[in-house]
């Protein structure tokens, strides 16, 4: 560990002792249980997202939840498009935007400047605390939403992403400065990786050796055998993960697959005892084991700022054009 590494880690423990935040003890309480708890961590794979940089700070743009980077480079793409039509007047300024959107109907492209802005594609890893039984649940202290619906359509916790600051000098509680310190040096191993996935993980070690903790999401995963599979998209609170759990099972499974009335009747009365509980975290239907999991997200952060793709990552789609065209006095003109 270097004295820079052991100075923030006094600092976090000397900043919670001299605070006195109950609430922050409590949460660093928890996060000791689950450390011993959970000691190891479940590696999912990587994630992307896009982030923007003006006057030396990086902040996420786009959720850090895409599987490939052509996903977030067409966020980025829809982004910039409706910037164009929607938040100016200006004809220079549609231009130049319009401009970086022909780029990215063309080229696969991890960085552009737009109107003083640097949009960057950007890399993280996904991955949770495991233990003797399986993924790590919510803890007591996660954050959830005042006011919690169920109903399939109804609002959910924006993502915690968006605005979020990319800053490997931010200062945390000692427990989570000391997960900060021991990712520093991860990097994929084993026979299950191909070799240039695992040269390009040992090369990011070197070139971004800090490392920002993204804020928690939820999810919801399966057991099957001795193995946990994840079901759908990230949350932002363990009850919106509970509540995808629950329309799931009441709205969108019996549509997808067509269940028979009594097997529709029997996923049902299971949703509605799990949602009678509220803050459960685990459920049986049909003889499957479904559970509400913590997701811990890291970006790897160097001296121009957060990592880009890998040429090992893969990236499947190509580019394309995604919406009308415009020109720069924000006229569309469908067809072309």
């Amino acid at each position: 560990m270097t004295d820079d590494w052991k100075r923030r880690l006094e600092r976090a423990r000397d900043n919670l002792i001299r605070e006195g935040d109950p609430v922050a003890w409590v949460s660093e309480r928890d996060a000791v249980e689950r450390a011993v708890r959970y000691p190891s961590l479940a590696v999912r794979g990587a994630l992307f997202g896009v982030a923007a940089c003006r006057e030396g700070v990086w902040r996420m743009v786009s959720p850090l939840r895409d599987g490939t980077p052509q996903g977030s480079r067409d966020s980025l793409h829809s982004m910039l498009w409706f910037r164009a039509k929607d938040d100016t007047e200006d004809r220079g300024e549609r231009r130049e935007l319009l401009a970086a959107v022909s780029v990215l109907e063309r080229e696969r492209i991890d960085e552009i400047e737009v109107l003083g802005e640097r949009f960057r594609i950007v890399r993280g890893d996904e991955f949770a605390r495991c233990g003797d039984d399986g993924l790590e649940p919510p803890r007591p202290t996660d954050v959830e939403p005042l006011e919690r619906s169920w109903e399939m359509g109804s609002p959910r916790t924006p993502s915690p992403d968006r605005g979020f600051v990319l800053d490997p000098a931010r200062e945390a509680g000692p427990m989570a400065e000391a997960m900060r310190l021991g990712l520093r040096g991860f990097s994929y191993s084993g026979r299950r990786y191909p070799a240039d996935v695992r040269a390009g993980s040992e090369r990011a070690v070197r070139t971004h050796p800090e490392i920002v903790v993204m804020p928690t999401t939820f999810g919801v995963a399966e057991k099957t055998g001795e193995t946990w599979n994840p079901q759908g998209s990230f949350m932002a609170t363990p009850h919106d993960a509970r509540a995808h759990l629950y329309v799931a099972l009441t709205e969108l499974w019996p549509l997808i697959y067509e269940l028979e009335d009594e097997q529709r009747k029997r996923y049902a009365r299971a949703a509605e005892e799990f949602r009678a509980l509220g803050r459960a975290n685990e459920l049986t239907a049909e003889g499957r084991l479904f559970r509400i999991f913590r997701i811990e997200r890291m970006v790897r952060f160097g001296p121009d700022g957060p990592e880009g793709p890998r040429t090992s990552d893969v990236d499947d789609s190509e580019p394309m054009k995604m919406h009308p065209t415009m020109d720069e006095d924000g006229t569309i003109h469908y067809g072309e």
